[in-house]
This record gives structure tokens, C-alpha cells and sequence, in this order.
């Protein structure tokens, strides 16, 4: 899953990166409200962690011009602004959730899976599709009884597919989610992944979760739960 983090202060910033990176997340860094607002139209971001104080234009107006495109990416808003007329005003503005600096990583961490969650049809860490079961906090999968262990981008990958099932994800909203980056028509990467990804959840299964979509990409086929 991509996140856009919009910080001003350059260490805290890395060191959140740092941090996602070792979850399993792509993170793209911006240190001012008008480059924010260039990379959220330069690329599709799962969620986005945004500062108030920020230079060049604050955070809270990044906001107000999201939301006044429509842009409904959720929003995490990171302040060390503790009053309760500022977090009433941020959400009130679009904001999904709000922060205040300090924090401890492990309840930034709860909270981005929280929004991640939304509208994507999961209300809890544990991920199903038929007897495929993705455990997003501790990493693992099983596929009925097998203990399915994969590297940090066939995870990454697998997590994409599942919280997008049913629908299909050409090859560039893949590399873009999954490798934070679009790399034309001449990079087989994603084709690669695929062909990792389906030797180890579905080679030996009768059922196949992962669909080609001729022309366009892939997609995980919704399963229902086995009772």
C-alpha cells in the first residue's frame, strides 16, 4: 500500500518512513503543503499522514483543496496543535482521523491499518477470501491449513490484490501501489510476482484466486467464506 507523508521536519520524517518501509508500506516524503498537493496529483495514494504546520501552505488548506476536488483519500492529520477546536476544525475539513505529536509509533501504525480498513470491506486485522487467510499485523498467510511464507514484495502484493478483490488492477496501478513506481510498458516486474505469487497460493488448489484479465491486468477472485 503507498502513503504520501507530509512533514516538515526532516529526521521525524525519515524516521517514519524508516519505520513504515519495515511494514511493508511504499512512502513517499514531501516537506512543503504545495509539493503535497503536486504528488497527490502526480500519483494514487492509499492514505495520506499530513502536518498542519506546514511551509507554503498549511496543511489544513492541502486539505481543504483535496477535499474540494473530491479526492477522498483518506487522511491522517499529524500535529503537535493538542487543542480540541483544532481537532474539531481538521475534521470538520475531511480529515479522517487525527494525531498529536508525540506519539508512539505502534498507535500510528493501529491507526493507518484502521483507515486502510475502510471501504474495503474489512473491520479487522485478519483478511479472508475463501480458505485464504492474511493475518495484516503479524504477516502471515495460510491457504486452509498450509503456512504460506512469502518475501516482504510478495506480501506486499498478495495484501494489494486481497483488499481490491473483485476488481481488476492493471499492471501500472500494481508497480504503483506495490513499488511506489510506474515503469512503462517494457518492465515484466509485475508479471514476475504474479507467477511467485500463484506457485505459492495456488499451485495445488482447485480453486485459482488470481485471475488474468486479458488486456488489462490481474484480479483476486472473490471467494465466499467457507462456513
Amino acid at each position: 500500500m503507498r502513503i504520501l507523508l507530509v512533514e516538515d521536519e526532516e529526521d521525524l520524517a525519515v524516521t517514519i518512513q524508516k519505520r513504515l518501509v519495515s511494514e511493508h508500506f511504499i512512502v513517499d516524503i514531501t516537506y512543503n503543503g504545495e509539493d503535497a498537493i503536486d504528488q497527490t496529483i502526480a500519483n494514487d495514494y492509499d492514505l495520506i499522514i499530513l502536518d498542519i504546520m506546514l511551509p507554503e501552505k498549511s496543511g489544513l488548506e492541502v486539505l481543504e483543496e483535496l477535499r474540494e476536488w473530491e479526492d477522498n483519500t483518506p487522511v491522517l492529520v499529524l500535529t503537535a496543535r493538542d487543542s480540541l477546536e483544532d481537532k474539531v476544525k481538521g475534521l470538520n475539513m475531511g480529515a479522517d482521523d487525527y494525531l498529536t505529536k508525540p506519539f508512539a509509533f505502534e498507535e500510528l501504525l493501529a491507526r493507518i491499518k484502521t483507515l486502510l480498513r475502510r471501504g474495503v470491506r474489512e473491520n479487522s486485522n485478519v483478511i479472508k477470501n475463501g480458505n485464504l487467510v492474511v493475518n495484516t499485523v503479524e504477516y502471515q498467510v495460510y491457504r486452509g491449513d498450509k503456512r504460506i511464507d512469502l518475501t516482504s514484495k510478495e506480501y506486499s502484493l498478495l495484501e494489494y490484490l486481497l483488499r481490491n478483490r473483485g476488481y481488476p488492477l492493471t499492471r501500472g496501478q500494481i508497480e504503483e501501489h506495490v513499488w511506489g513506481y510506474m515503469s512503462g510498458n517494457n518492465s515484466n516486474v509485475v508479471d514476475v510476482y504474479i507467477r511467485f505469487l500463484r506457485k505459492k497460493i495456488d499451485d495445488g488448489f482447485s480453486e485459482k484466486l488470481i485471475e488474468t484479465i486479458r488486456g488489462k491486468g490481474y484480479r483476486m477472485r472473490v471467494i465466499k467464506d467457507e462456513k
